[in-house]
Order: C-alpha cells, then structure tokens, then sequence
C-alpha cells in the first residue's frame, strides 16, 4: 500500500468558517421586566401592553439578563400567545443593585439594572427596624449609583423622628407611611422614574406595591409572633405605575452580603470627600484610629469642610461592611 491507497474524508463544508455576528440592525429596544426559568419577559419601547416573552440568543452565551436591562431584540415581536422573539442585545448599565447571599460569598447577585433609585422600606415597628440592614442597603446604593431613598411604614404603631434623627447628616430623603392613609408623597416620588423596592419581609413592602399598583395583586404575609416576616413576593418583577414609570418589587431577604463592595466604592458616593480620601494611605479602610490611624478624612472635620456627624455616619455605614448579621 501507499499514500494512492488512502482516501481523506472530505470536510462537511467549503466555505470557511466566520467568527463574524450579524450586527442585528433591525433590533427593536425594550426593557426585561420579569425573569422566569430562562424565559424574559420585556416591555417593548417601555410600553407595559406591549409584552414580550423572549429567550438569549447563542451569541450571547451566559451573559447575564436581569430585570431593568435594556436590551435589543428580533425575531416574533408581536407578543402573540406561542410566539418567542430572542433578545441578542444588551446594553450597558447606567447602576446596578447587587448583594452576596453573605460577607464571605465571592458570587455577585444582580439583583436590579438601571433603577434609578432604591427604596429602601423599613417598619417603624411589628417587625422593629434594623438599622445595620438600612445600613447595608445605603452602602449597595452608593456603591450601585443609585438614589437611595428611606420609606418608614407603620407610623401608626410607632413615632418615626429617632430613626429619621440617625440618617439626619447623610442628607437622606425619607418618606413616612401608614396603612390607612394613601401613600402619595410616594408616589410622587416614584412617577416617571424606574425604582427598585426592597425591605425585610413583614415590613410592609407588599402592601405598599398593591397600593401603588393596583393591578399587582401581590401577596401579603403576616408577622410571626417572633417578630420575623413571612416570604411573600419570590421574583423580582417590574410594575408599571398609573403615573408613568416602573416599580421593581424585590422578593423578602433576611440578609445583604457586601463582598463584593470595596471602601473607595462608599466613599466614592460622596463627592466632598473623595477627592480628600484619595490622599490616604494604600489599602486604607477609612475608619479612622485605631483602625486607620492615618486616615486623612479626619481633617474635613478640623477644615469645616463636613461635620463631625456626617463623618460618623459614613464611617458607620464602612462599619456596616464587616458586621454581617443575617438578621441585622
């Protein structure tokens, strides 16, 4: 035998293979507003009639698609019954709300994309407020660039000015709610713009949505002789409001991981003090002594440039970063 007596299989195929993708031209934009087992549903052109149940593309991979993204989309656009249209573009977050399921976990959760602002709801009692998880929620906000904004509820059972006293120097905007009156200040606040919602269960949150949104029809729970809420909402899901704009309501949690968030990331929030922050040393945590002895945002106090509460209060908000409790 020799080299005339081997036969060399043909390829499948002439054409040589093209890394090139189809740039997708004709893709109409929308938002997700719900996720469910590898199914997107999106708003086309923002407008809550016309829904659209999509899948990822291939090219896309594993990219990660999440409630508030902003995506490019083809194929059956029409949100007909039995139709699936493919959503081949994402575009770049304008602010991103993530958590750790704790202190130590590696893995980033997206939880909301291009909310404008977060509304960070907590019961002024029945269950009491935990102010390390208030905390926790300001620090993902500045980190996320979002708006953080506190909405206190059950001010029927309980005064709310110690709790509005303790946020006073972080210039937060708070708003105060009670279940027999209707929630207006609120919803001004949230007309036209996309906010995500978010709180310990048995705060309230669900009530407020259903309020809010009419339509939403979301459960409520009831608190346990503990003080402990019970799980009502499990997905996060985007609702239209009446007024224009977009409510994120967030499932319950117990708990807001912050591994992924850095110091400079909090203080990087605050325009008059990081420019100062970027004279400390390397590595610097910003606590001040004995922590941080040589931390220079010490002298904004000394110069008049902020005062000493504002100061406290962001060093308590970097605390809040290594004191994970899960029901903090």
């Amino acid at each position: 035998m020799d080299e005339s007596d081997v036969r060399v299989r043909p390829g499948k195929g002439t054409r040589p293979r093209s890394k090139r993708r189809p740039e997708h031209a004709d893709a109409v934009t929308a938002m997700v507003v719900a996720v469910d087992r590898g199914r997107w549903t999106c708003a086309v052109g923002d407008d809550p009639e016309r829904l659209v149940v999509a899948m990822r593309a291939r090219e896309l991979g594993r990219t990660p698609v999440v409630v508030g993204d902003r995506i490019g989309l083809v194929g059956d656009t029409t949100g007909q019954p039995d139709t699936l249209a493919r959503i081949v573009k994402v575009a770049d977050r304008r602010s991103v709300l993530r958590r750790t399921a704790d202190d130590t976990d590696p893995f980033e959760r997206v939880v909301v994309a291009n909310a404008e602002q977060l509304v960070i709801v907590s019961a002024l009692a029945d269950p009491q407020p935990r102010r390390g998880f208030i905390d926790r929620c300001l620090v993902a906000a500045y980190a996320g660039g979002l708006t953080p904004l506190l909405c206190l509820t059950k001010s029927d059972l309980a005064p709310p000015d110690e709790l509005i006293a303790a946020y006073a120097e972080l210039d937060l905007p708070v708003v105060v709610t009670r279940s027999d009156v209707d929630p207006d200040e609120l919803r001004t606040r949230l007309a036209n713009r996309l906010s995500a919602l978010i709180g310990h269960s048995g705060v309230g949150k669900s009530t407020l949505v259903n309020k809010l949104v009419p339509d939403a029809n979301r459960a409520v729970g009831v608190v346990s002789g503990v003080g402990k809420g019970r799980h009502t909402s499990t997905q996060v899901v985007a609702l239209p409001l009446p007024e224009g704009g977009w409510a994120v309501d967030t499932p319950g949690i117990r708990s807001f991981g912050l591994a992924h968030i850095t110091p400079d990331d909090i203080v990087g929030a605050f325009p008059g003090m990081r420019a100062m922050a970027e004279e400390c040393p390397s590595g610097c945590g910003h606590l001040g002594a004995p922590a941080d002895p040589d931390c220079v945002l010490d002298e904004l106090v000394t110069t008049g440039v902020a005062s000493a509460g504002r100061l406290a209060s962001l060093r308590r908000l970097l605390e809040s970063r290594g004191k994970y409790d899960e029901y903090d």
